[in-house]
């Protein structure tokens, strides 16, 4: 199965499939064993990057809808 990120409505990035999340330094994080995971958006959990529904009381709102992005810009040779 590919790697699937749902943006959820006035919520977390939710990552579902097989995956790794590193820190800055490239250190893997420990999932257990988990192929589903909730990133925080919204900046407020105590756990970052993991959502711990913080969101929730802080009444983050974000409603995102897919679109086209532009196409990358040409590297200069």
């Amino acid at each position: 199965m590919a790697v699937k990120i749902t943006v959820r409505d006035n919520g977390p990035l939710r990552i579902e499939g097989e995956f790794a999340i590193c820190d800055a330094s490239g250190a893997e994080y420990g999932l257990a064993g988990r192929t589903v995971i909730s990133l925080c958006r919204c900046g407020h959990s105590a756990r970052k990057p993991f959502c711990d529904s913080s969101h929730k009381q802080a009444g983050f709102q974000s409603v995102e809808k897919a679109h086209e992005l532009p196409p990358p810009v040409p590297k200069p040779a």
